[in-house]
C-alpha cells in the first residue's frame, strides 16, 4: 500500500550530531599544516595579531588563542619589542622531550621503563654511527673522550661529559628521530641515576673503558662490535641501577630540582 502523504509527513528524518570545530581551532589547523608543509619556511615571521584578524575574520581572542597553541607545539616563538611578532621554527628535541616528559610522569612510569627504552635504542644508533660517520665524527669523539678521562675525579663533570658523547653518537647515526626520543630520555635517567651511590671511581673507569671500545668500534666501522659494546655498557648501567623505581623523572632541565 502506498504511504499516505500523511503518513510521509509524519517521518522523522534523523541526522547525525553536528560538531563544529572551534574558529581558533581552524586557524591553528591551517597555520600548522602551512609550517609543517613548508609553506610557511623557519624563521619566517607571522603576520601581526590584527592582520591575522583582518584576514580570518575572527576576533583577536580567538588569534591569540591559536597562537598560543602554536606556540606550545613549539611551531612558533614570540619575539617582542619593536621587531617582534610571531616567528615559525621546527620542531626540535625539546619538542619530543615534552611530550615524552607529560607520557612518563602521567603515567607514573619505573625508571627500569627508560632505561629498557635506552637499551632498545642505542645499541642499533651505535651501528648506524659505526656505517655514516665521518672523519670529523671521530674527531669529536675522540675530543669527549677525553675530556671524560681528564674529568675521572670530577664526578658532576664526568656525568655531563658522558652524556654528550651518548648524545653525540645519536646524533652521528644520522637518524633523526631516533635521536630525538634518545635526548628526551636521557636527561631523567642522568638527574635520577647522579647519586654518588650509583658512581664510584672504579665504575668510572669501567666507563672510561668500555667507551673507548665503542670507539673504536666506530672508528674502523665495525657496526657489529659497535653495537655489541654499547649492549654491554648499558646492560652493566641497567645492572646497577636496577633497584630504581624513581616515578618522579624530570625529563627536561625545567624539570631538575
Amino acid at each position: 500500500m502506498q504511504e499516505t502523504t500523511q503518513e510521509k509527513a509524519n517521518q522523522r528524518i534523523a541526522v547525525g550530531r553536528i560538531v563544529v570545530p572551534k574558529p581558533q581551532d581552524v586557524l591553528a589547523n591551517q597555520l600548522r599544516e602551512s609550517i609543517l608543509r613548508g609553506s610557511l619556511t623557519e624563521g619566517a615571521t607571522l603576520p601581526s595579531e590584527r592582520e591575522l584578524v583582518n584576514q580570518s575574520g575572527l576576533t583577536r581572542g580567538a588569534v591569540r588563542s591559536a597562537l598560543r597553541t602554536l606556540a606550545v607545539e613549539g611551531l612558533i616563538q614570540t619575539r617582542h619589542g619593536r621587531f617582534g611578532g610571531s616567528v615559525v621554527t621546527l620542531p626540535g628535541h625539546e619538542s619530543m622531550t615534552t611530550a615524552v616528559n607529560r607520557f612518563v610522569q602521567g603515567r607514573k612510569l619505573p625508571l627500569r621503563t627508560l632505561q629498557e627504552t635506552r637499551e632498545a635504542l642505542e645499541p642499533y644508533l651505535a651501528r648506524l654511527a659505526a656505517t655514516r660517520r665521518t672523519d670529523e665524527d671521530i674527531g669529536e669523539l675522540l675530543a669527549l673522550h677525553g675530556a671524560l678521562v681528564a674529568a675521572i675525579h670530577n664526578f658532576q663533570e664526568f656525568a655531563q661529559i658522558n652524556i654528550r658523547w651518548h648524545t653525540a653518537i645519536a646524533k652521528i647515526s644520522g637518524n633523526e628521530l631516533l635521536s630525538a626520543v634518545l635526548y628526551a630520555v636521557s636527561h631523567g635517567l642522568q638527574v635520577a641515576t647522579s647519586v654518588e651511590e650509583y658512581d664510584t671511581a672504579e665504575t668510572r673507569k669501567q666507563v672510561i673503558h668500555i667507551h673507548s671500545r665503542v670507539n673504536d668500534a666506530i672508528t674502523a666501522r665495525d657496526s657489529d662490535q659497535a653495537e655489541r659494546s654499547m649492549r654491554h655498557h648499558l646492560s652493566a648501567t641497567h645492572a646497577r641501577n636496577v633497584s630504581i623505581a624513581a616515578t618522579d623523572i624530570p625529563l627536561s632541565e625545567e624539570g631538575t630540582p
